[in-house]
């Protein structure tokens, strides 16, 4: 190992900021010296090194209405698609929260597209309406994106938004919408989706409030490894920003995009998955995002084998079961866990599963069906 590598390493294990030239430079490092580093500083970062944790949850989409036009979305469908067009309703969800619940869950992953006629006082309802029915399960909703159009049809300030939808219930914000945080990837895949500074200053709002939020990045597309790096420090520099105390970005969550049938396939950009390239991201991620604890595994994207890896490569965490998802999984994603397959992965891979909820506190696995029906899955 070179003197200036050392260097570089070695102040990601003081947990000293790297500079940009730094940071632009560790990630050509090579892959076993990072996964090293990074296996070493995840072992000084968690409470137990010997714990991997898991989560319960499931991600209902509140519409597939969206104006935003993404190029790597298949889900959505324009407002005057009366046929496809769709708002879930009350009484979906209760279903689907139902399935959730016998299978030992306690939070709710709600997400939608950027609808151009649902306002603040729809959300609000619907928020009070499903803490009245279930106080219990949290409300883990809205990404950056959301909020920000939110606000902007409803003629508030985004913190305005922000104040009036955790009074109604939201507990905390998912990293969605940031795809790679650079101007010029934006404009080419998402080029209606609000701003790099707007997913900013939403997240920073959310955080001077003590919202948590969570922090993610979609690679393999057209982005450049210097703009993923990018991406990672203005997720670091932001978490500088939040208030002594508060949360802030609980976890980062790197994934892959999959292209099957998204408009970028047919511009030709397909999917670009590499194992390998995967554990450098997540081992980088780990080293660059020192204010960071957790980091998660998207096994859901790049499958059990490679998420295992990822375990001794920096992340601590293996995320949900995802009872439900539909965004990725309609780009090509097919891979699956139910709880016992989650944990008896994370034993394979060497490391005692813990059940947690979106803090990161241990909870009791109990599930009322541990066996779990197609329509508790699938519903």
């Amino acid at each position: 190992m070179t003197t200036e590598r050392n260097t570089i390493l070695q102040k990601t294990l003081d947990r000293v900021p790297l500079t940009r030239d730094e940071a632009f430079a560790l990630y050509d490092f090579p892959l076993p010296e990072l996964a090293s580093a990074a296996d070493r500083l995840r072992r000084e970062s968690v409470e137990d090194p010997s714990v991997v944790t898991w989560q319960i949850d499931r991600n209902v989409n509140i519409t597939n209405v969206c104006i935003s036009g993404c190029r790597f979305c298949n889900f959505h469908c324009k407002p005057h698609r009366t046929d496809l067009a769709y708002i879930t309703s009350i009484e979906e969800y209760s279903e689907k929260i139902e399935a959730m619940l016998r299978l030992g869950g306690d939070q709710l992953l709600i997400q939608g597209g950027l609808h151009p006629s649902l306002g603040i006082g729809f959300y609000e309802e619907l928020f009070r309406e499903l803490k009245r029915r279930y106080p219990q399960v949290k409300l883990h909703a809205l990404g950056a994106p959301e909020v920000a159009h939110i606000a902007r049809i409803s003629g508030l300030s985004t913190r305005s938004t922000l104040e009036r939808l955790a009074a109604a219930g939201l507990e905390s914000l998912p990293g969605a919408g940031a795809e790679i945080l650079d101007p010029e990837v934006r404009k080419r895949i998402s080029p209606a989706k609000p701003s790099v500074e707007e997913w900013l200053a939403v997240m920073h709002e959310a955080h001077e409030m003590n919202l948590p939020t969570s922090a993610t990045m979609m690679y393999g597309h057209v982005e450049t490894p210097r703009q993923r790096v990018e991406h990672l420090l203005r997720i670091r520099d932001l978490q500088e920003r939040v208030p002594q105390g508060n949360y802030g970005f609980t976890a980062f969550i790197p994934w892959i995009f999959r292209s099957a049938g998204t408009q970028l396939e047919r511009e030709g950009v397909g999917t670009r998955f590499s194992p390998l390239e995967y554990l450098r991201i997540i081992a980088v991620s780990r080293l660059l995002l020192h204010n960071i604890r957790n980091i998660q595994a998207s096994w859901l994207t790049v499958g059990k084998a490679t998420a295992q890896a990822a375990l001794h490569s920096g992340a601590n965490d293996m995320g949900s079961i995802m009872i439900e998802e539909n965004v990725v999984s309609s780009a090509g994603a097919r891979n699956s866990f139910d709880a016992e397959g989650i944990q008896q992965a994370i034993r394979e891979a060497g490391f005692t599963p813990q059940l947690r909820d979106q803090l990161y506190r241990p909870r009791e696995y109990r599930p009322q069906n541990p066996q779990p029906t197609k329509t508790d899955l699938q519903s």
